[in-house]
């Protein structure tokens, strides 16, 4: 192969390679925009030089001037001497500005070009993580909500709901702004429910799984910043397709983000007793009993336990769950095994179990699956004091029930009292 002479001032001064995006600093050296970006990165505080002049340079990567001359030249250059061996470097993809922001949000209330502009919004945020903060600043997060809103109110399913649902996910953070538009709207929460229940989305299934996805997503993101007013409001029917999304079977398209997320919400949802009770009339303990015996992944159980524990903390869910074959069993293999998250909230479960729902049955049942031995292991594992505490009280509290148990040995039952 021929060799190639490369002009001097096509190379980084950094890498000493050819610039893909040449830009230059205040003190008028050009670099390719990556590497003088990671020197100005990794460089300490007020300690930050020129590489090639030492004078001081601003870490603000914005104050970096393109090069856009420089750029054409190289461009040219190496498609020449392509037949050379030369690699071709294709134009760089700069970052989003605010005009360019407001001019595809206009165009998503243009009929005819909204799609398009929805699409170029995904592929912007797919580029790069400044993309995404310029159109969270520029208002895409209401654009969005306009958008999904309009749909909603119209009854039309239409092309470009996926693309908005996901540009929301991708985009959003808990601003003032943010939250202040979404906290409070109600009409929010039916389109995403509408959504979700939609049966006009497509026939693809992959495509229907990733729409409810981040249907999904977009309604965690809402109800996590959501007013104590819209909470307390949240009805029967939203809870009914909460549950919905964490059954599985074959009609039923759910991702694992998707029940991780429906978890979350119904989780925001608990601290109001009314919608805890709804959860349970509509038969939350079953279906989350159900999830976890079938589940194999850590974070979907510590979310079952959670919720669970919430639950629980009324007698009708403590008797959903007594009632299950599989409530008590289920909850005390998990102890030990799973995180310490799950042995909060399992010992928690089983704590007000043991408390206000002890009847002799529900005590020989917690010894007859493994519970009780379980209380004794925790006590002599390395768990938190507060933990061992809380299950020494349990013990104590059914000692003459359970004394005649193998596990339940008096020194247990009487060391450390600071336990």
């Amino acid at each position: 192969m021929e060799e190639v002479e490369i002009p001097q001032y096509f190379l980084c001064p950094i890498s000493l390679q050819i610039m893909k995006d040449p830009v230059t600093t205040i003190t008028g050296i050009t670099y390719d925009r990556e590497n003088i970006e990671q020197w100005l990165l990794m460089a300490e505080e007020n300690t930050c030089t020129c590489p090639v002049t030492k004078q001081l340079l601003p870490r603000d990567t914005a104050l970096l001037t393109p090069n856009h001359m420089l750029g054409r030249f190289i461009r040219s250059w190496t498609i020449c001497n392509a037949e050379k061996g030369i690699e071709q470097i294709p134009s760089p993809k700069y970052p989003l500005n605010k005009s360019h922001v407001f001019r595809l949000i206009r165009q998503v209330n243009n009929p005819e070009l909204y799609l398009e502009a929805l699409r170029k919004m995904v592929t912007m945020i797919s580029e790069n993580e400044e993309n995404r903060k310029c159109l969270d600043e520029g208002g895409a997060i209401k654009a969005m909500v306009f958008f999904l809103l309009r749909s909603f109110k119209e009854g039309r399913f239409i092309m470009g709901i996926e693309e908005a649902l996901r540009i929301f996910h991708l985009v959003w953070s808990p601003t003032d702004e943010n939250k202040q538009l979404v906290k409070e709207n109600h009409d929010l929460i039916e389109a995403i429910l509408w959504i979700l229940k939609s049966r006009k989305m497509c026939n693809n299934k992959n495509q229907v799984v990733t729409i409810k996805t981040h249907a999904m997503l977009v309604l965690k993101s809402v109800v996590s910043v959501s007013s104590t007013n819209l909470l307390t409001s949240l009805t029967r029917d939203f809870f009914q397709q909460m549950l919905d999304t964490l059954r599985k079977n074959s009609n039923n398209y759910v991702s694992q983000q998707a029940t991780k997320a429906a978890l979350h919400v119904l989780i925001d949802a608990c601290p109001g007793g009314r919608n805890r009770l709804k959860m349970i009339e509509l038969g939350a303990i079953f279906e989350l009993i159900e999830l976890e015996l079938s589940n194999n992944e850590k974070r979907v159980t510590e979310l079952v336990f959670s919720l669970l524990s919430h639950l629980c903390s009324l007698a009708d869910g403590r008797a959903e769950l007594v009632k299950h074959a599989a409530g008590i069993a289920m909850v005390s293999k998990r102890i030990l095994r799973i995180s310490p998250a799950t042995d909060v909230s399992a010992i928690q479960i089983l704590g007000l179990i043991a408390k206000y729902s002890a009847t002799k049955e529900v005590l020989m049942e917690m010894l007859r699956v493994g519970g009780v031995a379980k209380f004794c292991m925790v006590i002599q594992a390395d768990c938190e004091a507060y933990l061992k505490k809380k299950t020494m009280e349990i013990l104590r509290a059914h000692n003459n029930v359970w004394y005649n148990s193998q596990c339940v040995q008096i020194y247990i039952l009487t060391r450390c009292p600071g336990q």
